[in-house]
C-alpha cells in the first residue's frame, strides 16, 4: 500500500515492474555486496592468504541473511555505510568477520555491485525490447500490403504501405538492440583495484606476487559472470561506463518516442489506435474522445530518460583524478531513474504494440483523397502514349490541379480532380481506365517487397535465436 504521507517515485507506484524495482533494491544490493565479499574471500583462500575453507562457507550461507537493524545501527555511529554492513556480515559470521573485506576498499562491493546490477538490467531491458520487436514484426508482415499515405514534413507524399511504415519503427529498435548488445558484452567488473587503482594492499598481502594479484581478480570476474575486469582505473571504474549504458538506454527512448508521436498523429487521423479498453475513459468532459494515453505517456517517459542521459555524462566529465564522491548522490538516481524509465517505457510498447488497431476502410479513404494529385503523371503518360501533346497535357493537369486543390482548401469540397480530366477529351481516357490507373497498389513501390525482405533478413533471425523469451506481454496498472 503506498505510503500517502511522504513523497514516493511514480516510477514504484505506476510504471516500472516489479522485475525491475527489484534489481535497484537494498536486497539485490547488499546480497551482491555479500556475495562479492564470499567471491573475494574464495579467491584468497585458493591462492593461500590466511582465509579457510570454513570461514568462506560461513560467508557463502548468511548471503541472504542480512540484519538490517544491526547495520542501521552501526552506520549511525561509523557514518559509512560499506563499513557497517562489514560489521553486520561479522555479527552473523563471527569466525569469519577478521577476513571479511581483506585488502579491498569500499569501491570493491560498491561499483562492482553497481556493473552487475546495470548488466542484470540490461537483460532485462533485451528481453523486452526484442518483445516489442516481435510484436511489430507480426503487425508488418500483417498489413505489408496495405497502401497507407506516406509523408514529408508531414504532408502527403507518396504511398507505402502501413506495414512498411512499422518497419521504420523495427529498424530503429534494431539499432538500438545491436547497441545494447555491445554494451552487455563490454562491461566488465572493476575487480580489486584497491584505494587508488594501484592495488598496492593486494602487493602487500601477496608479497609482491603480482600473477596471484591478477589470478586474484580474474576468479572474483568468473565468479560473479564477467570474464574481465577493467585493465586500470582510480578507486572507481570510469564513470563513462554509466554515461554510456545511460546512452544506450537513452536510444531507445528515442526511438519509442519517434513511434508515440507517428501513433499519436495516426490516431488523430483515424488511420490507427492504440488499444483502447472497454472501459477505458478517453476524457472527463468529452465523453466521446479516444485519446492516445498510451502513447502520450511514451512520449513523457522518453523525454524523461532523453534528458537523464545528461547526468551520468556530466558526472563522468567532472570526476578529478583517481576519484572523487561528487559522482555518488547522483550516481545513484540518474543510473536507477534512467532503467526504471526505460523499463516502463517498453511495458507501454509492449502493450500498445500487442493489441494495434487499423482501419482499414479509413486508411483506404485517405489514400484516395490525395490519390489523384499522385497519380497525373501516369495519366499524362497514358495520354501521351495514344498520341497527345505532352507539355499541353501537363499545362492543363497543373490547372485542374490547382483548381481541384482550391475546391478543398477553400470551399470544403471533395478532390474533383479526376472529374475534371475525364472531362476534358484530350486526355482520351474513360471512367474504366481511369479506375485502373487509380489503383493504390500501383503506387507504392517496393513497400511491400521491403518489409517482407526486411523480416527475412534482419528480423527473423533474433526473433529465431531468442525464441525462449518470446511472447511476453504487459498489462498496465493504469
Amino acid at each position: 500500500m503506498s505510503n500517502l504521507n511522504s513523497y514516493e517515485s511514480p516510477f514504484c507506484t505506476r510504471y516500472a515492474s516489479k522485475e525491475m524495482q527489484y534489481l535497484f533494491s537494498a536486497d539485490k544490493k547488499f546480497t551482491t555486496w555479500r556475495r562479492l565479499w564470499v567471491a573475494l574471500a574464495r579467491a584468497e583462500h585458493k591462492l593461500g592468504l590466511p582465509v579457510t575453507a570454513e570461514q568462506v562457507a560461513e560467508l557463502e550461507a548468511n548471503i541472504e541473511n542480512i540484519d538490517y537493524d544491526v547495520a542501521r545501527e552501526r552506520e549511525k555511529v561509523c557514518r559509512h555505510d560499506v563499513m557497517s554492513h562489514v560489521y553486520a556480515y561479522g555479527v552473523q559470521c563471527p569466525n569469519a568477520k577478521g577476513i571479511i573485506h581483506l585488502g579491498a576498499t569500499s569501491c570493491y562491493v560498491g561499483d562492482n555491485t553497481d556493473v552487475i546490477i546495470m548488466r542484470d538490467a540490461l537483460q532485462v531491458v533485451r528481453r523486452k525490447l526484442i518483445n516489442v520487436i516481435a510484436n511489430l514484426a507480426k503487425f508488418a508482415d500483417t498489413y505489408k500490403a496495405m497502401p497507407a499515405l506516406a509523408y514529408t514534413h508531414l504532408q502527403p507524399a507518396q504511398l507505402t504501405t502501413v506495414g512498411k511504415r512499422a518497419t521504420l519503427w523495427m529498424n530503429e529498435l534494431l539499432m538500438d538492440l545491436d547497441e545494447l548488445e555491445y554494451r552487455i558484452a563490454s562491461l566488465k567488473l572493476l575487480g580489486s583495484k584497491g584505494t587508488t587503482g594501484t592495488q598496492a594492499s593486494f602487493v602487500e598481502l601477496f608479497g609482491g606476487d603480482t600473477a596471484k594479484i591478477t589470478q586474484l581478480e580474474q576468479m572474483i570476474a568468473e565468479e560473479m559472470g564477467f570474464s574481465s575486469v577493467v585493465p586500470v582505473s582510480g578507486q572507481t571504474y570510469s564513470r563513462k561506463m554509466d554515461s554510456q549504458v545511460v546512452a544506450t538506454l537513452s536510444g531507445i527512448a528515442q526511438s519509442a518516442s519517434k513511434f508515440s508521436h507517428d501513433m499519436r498523429i495516426l490516431q488523430s487521423f483515424k488511420e490507427m489506435e492504440e488499444p483502447f479498453e472497454a472501459g477505458q475513459i478517453g476524457s472527463s468532459a468529452m465523453a466521446y474522445k479516444r485519446n492516445p494515453m498510451r502513447s502520450e505517456r511514451i512520449s513523457a517517459l522518453s523525454r524523461y530518460l532523453m534528458i537523464d542521459s545528461l547526468n551520468p555524462a556530466f558526472t563522468a566529465g567532472t570526476q578529478w583524478f583517481e576519484r572523487t564522491l561528487d559522482d555518488s548522490a547522483n550516481k545513484r538516481i540518474a543510473v536507477a531513474e534512467a532503467f526504471l524509465a526505460a523499463d516502463a517505457i517498453l511495458n507501454i510498447l509492449l502493450n500498445v504494440t500487442d493489441g494495434l488497431v487499423v482501419y482499414p476502410e479509413m486508411v483506404r479513404r485517405r489514400v484516395m483523397q490525395e490519390l489523384p494529385f499522385m497519380a497525373t503523371e501516369n495519366i499524362m503518360m497514358d495520354a501521351v502514349k495514344r498520341g497527345g501533346d505532352r507539355q499541353a497535357l501537363h499545362e492543363k493537369i497543373r490547372q485542374y490541379s490547382m483548381q481541384a486543390g482550391e475546391n478543398v482548401k477553400v470551399r470544403g469540397l471533395e478532390n474533383n480532380l479526376c472529374e475534371l480530366i475525364l472531362a476534358d477529351p484530350e486526355f482520351m481516357i474513360d471512367a474504366a481506365g481511369m479506375e485502373k490507373i487509380l489503383r493504390p497498389e500501383n503506387f507504392t513501390g517496393r513497400s511491400e517487397e521491403q518489409t517482407v525482405e526486411f523480416l527475412r533478413d534482419c528480423v527473423q533471425p533474433i526473433l529465431d535465436a531468442n525464441r525462449d523469451i518470446l511472447n511476453e506481454t504487459a498489462e498496465l496498472s493504469v
